[in-house]
């Protein structure tokens, strides 16, 4: 006989679990004291809010390939959680959220910190359930692991009354994870997605999600280089494809290159590979047709509901990524020009003038891009500073980026400590916005603690950096709720046991970070960033003088 956390926390040991990240909550003590057993084996993060306990699972999940797990407690523990369900959800992470929750007793009288679970996460989460059975508990967790990896990889929410988790049963835990195999395409499915490719002028390969195999990965690239095709990676997933191939052409999300939304306005075949069709994606919709792109469009998908969603494709083929990938040969054509052209917008792209202001962005990334180790783990989370790690760093098959498709702020530090928690020894750097980084930075506490300590480079602008752009470009000279006034950041990261500094020159980088590299304790860099350094092609003053002369045209 076991009680139901006990019986909760062996499945998860048996699926495979090895760490989970929450904040502790009364309502799943009997979790908890399980989890007391499983020091080393299944390891739980203490974290300071639930919003970064989720972000780290979601991260963690989109990392590993995984369920990242997060426990959080009933009422504010969920809704405080729920910012990392969304961003789960939109980065089609594998993840599954333990929420504690009142007794079945007490259940519908809207008792202390009550929420119905199912009508909160219902259309947040791939799937929200309740345990209303203690004896069901294995069946319950094997499914919500199974539905979190398969098809489109997302979160999943688990409700648990506090008298389920505390009853007794001899219900068996599960023995093992399951043995899952992505869907695989049909010959006919291959030859058809071949002739398309053969017969086009100016294919393009659109490739995103997760759930790529280190297997898979090279053998799509043998075939994009074999067919000499330019490939384009979806809104944050970059570190899918090898940065340095001679057919990688940049990626197509915020602040799209010209070169890119030419590529994909352009094209008259392409091949989308394990892609949601995103807003960002697509420029807002606007350069593929709905519902019929005039592009010809070959959809492939782990997941049957993705395809034909939004875009009724000229060939849609059921089967994750890996399994595609293995099935097709190269595709002989006559692009080199176009493939040429597209890897020369590319490599242009990293062209942008000298920087205003005491640090130059274009500076520090040219010299991260020289200097970060192959296998480094950049994250971020939102804001216009997202434009260095995503369009100025070039990623190698080794590297990750773990960046939120939701746009969520305050990602970056929590996914950073993620990563660090997952590959202790790997150098991992978070871009931190001053506002983004003040969003999540009590998850310092948690890296302290847990010895995940990541290096964090905070661009501080002293602005709400976004919002002031599109405020100056539609509100030209009407400042109003986007300038912060910040702590030191520095003497907070050292009250965290972080080795901190401010950054005042672009000379001063490279030393600094290696110290911060240096540093058994992780850093926090204080970079000095000026307000009109908000994009790297436009200053702050040059967004307001054009807002105004439009006014004045208008006029």
């Amino acid at each position: 006989m076991r009680h139901g956390g006990q019986l909760l926390v062996e499945c998860l040991l048996a699926l495979g679990a090895t760490k989970s990240f929450g904040v502790p909550g009364e309502s799943y003590l009997a979790v908890l004291d399980a989890l007391h057993d499983t020091k080393g084996r299944l390891d739980f993060v203490l974290c300071r809010n639930e919003g970064g306990a989720a972000f780290m699972a979601s991260a963690f999940g989109k990392l590993t390939g995984t369920p990242g797990i997060a426990f959080v407690t009933r009422g504010p523990g969920a809704t405080n959680a729920s910012i990392g369900v969304h961003t789960a959800r939109q980065d089609s992470s594998p993840m599954l959220l333990f929420v504690g929750q009142v007794g079945t007793d007490m259940r519908g009288r809207e008792a202390f910190q009550e929420v119905d679970y199912r009508a909160v996460f219902g259309t947040l989460a791939k799937w929200a359930v309740e345990i209303d059975d203690v004896a069901r508990l294995p069946e319950i967790v094997g499914r919500a692991w199974s539905t979190a990896v398969s098809g489109r990889p997302g979160p999943v929410v688990i409700a648990l009354p506090e008298d389920m988790l505390t009853t007794r049963t001899d219900a068996a835990p599960l023995k093992g994870p399951p043995r899952l195999f992505e869907p695989a395409p049909s010959p006919e499915a291959v030859d058809a997605a071949r002739a398309l490719l053969a017969g086009a002028e100016r294919p393009l390969i659109l490739l995103g999600g997760t759930n790529w195999s280190d297997a898979g990965r090279a053998a799509f690239q043998a075939f994009a280089e074999g067919s000499d095709i330019p490939a384009v990676a979806a809104f944050r997933y970059q570190d899918r494809f090898d940065n340095h191939s001679p057919v990688y052409a940049g990626e197509a999300g915020v602040g799209m290159p010209p070169h890119v939304r030419r590529l994909m306005a352009s094209a008259d075949v392409i091949l989308a590979v394990n892609v949601r069709f995103g807003e960002m994606t697509t420029d807002g919709y606007t350069l593929l047709d709905v519902p019929e792109p005039r592009q010809a469009l070959i959809h492939v998908h782990p997941s049957d509901a993705e395809i034909g969603k939004i875009y009724v494709p000229a060939l849609g083929i059921h089967a994750g990524p890996n399994a595609f990938a293995a099935a097709m040969a190269p595709v002989a054509g006559n692009w080199s020009g176009w493939r040429a052209e597209a890897r020369a917008g590319y490599e242009k792209s990293f062209e942008a003038p000298a920087q205003p202001g005491p640090v130059d962005m274009v500076a520090v990334t040219a010299w991260l891009r020289q200097h970060l180790p192959e296998d480094a783990i950049l994250t971020n989370g939102a804001g216009n500073f997202t434009v260095w790690p995503n369009k100025f760093v070039r990623y190698g098959p080794k590297a990750r980026l773990l960046a939120p498709q939701s746009g969520a702020m305050g990602y970056g530090l929590p996914a950073a400590i993620a990563a660090k928690v997952a590959h202790p020894r790997r150098t991992v750097v978070c871009f931190a916005g001053d506002g983004d980084f003040q969003m999540t930075a009590s998850e310092l506490g948690t890296a302290m603690q847990a010895g995940a300590q990541p290096i964090v480079l905070i661009l501080n602008n002293g602005l709400y950096g976004t919002i002031r752009a599109h405020q100056e470009r539609q509100y030209p000279e009407r400042v109003s709720g986007t300038t912060l006034e910040n702590p030191d950041f520095p003497a907070l990261a050292r009250a965290y046991g972080f080795h901190g500094e401010r950054v005042e020159a672009t000379a001063d980088f490279a030393a600094a970070f290696g110290r911060a590299l240096a540093s058994p304790t992780g850093a926090v860099l204080d970079l000095a960033i000026s307000p009109e350094a908000l994009t790297p092609r436009q200053t702050l003053t040059e967004m307001r003088a054009a807002a105004l002369a439009a006014r004045g045209g208008d006029a």
